[in-house]
């Protein structure tokens, strides 16, 4: 009986993980992880939708007998420790930083297309 409470407290744990670092609001891990498809690599993706299934299955009595529970706690422990590995701060400053590149590469663009009209209207 601990092993399929265990698998709750683990798909909670992801939950909260996945609120915390990715911003999901959703209850239910499914609709968390499809949210976060895309902001998730492949493996961990399929790791988590792996425990996206499970979960419905862990809440009834006799269909939590079922779950390979080894396999969703080596895809439960892969899947954490993605997400504790995100720095959000990090993230920020990336966010930033490409922002700010974006502005640059729009100004230098803008500057060189205004020294090519004004060379060939003459004025330079």
């Amino acid at each position: 009986m601990s092993q399929e409470i265990d698998i709750q407290t683990r798909i909670a744990e992801t939950i909260l993980l996945l609120r915390k670092k990715l911003g999901l609001r959703d209850k239910t891990l499914s609709e968390s992880v499809k949210r976060a498809r895309r902001r998730l690599p492949r493996r961990i993706y399929k790791q988590a939708l792996l425990l996206a299934k499970a979960e419905k299955m862990a809440e009834h009595p006799k269909l939590r007998l079922v779950l390979d529970t080894p396999m969703l706690e080596k895809a439960s422990e892969e899947v954490q420790a993605h997400l504790t590995a995100i720095n959000l701060a990090d993230r920020r400053w990336g966010w930033f930083l490409s922002f700010l590149g974006s502005l640059a590469l729009g100004f230098l663009a803008l500057s060189a297309l205004a020294l090519i009209v004004l060379r060939w209207r003459g004025f330079i």
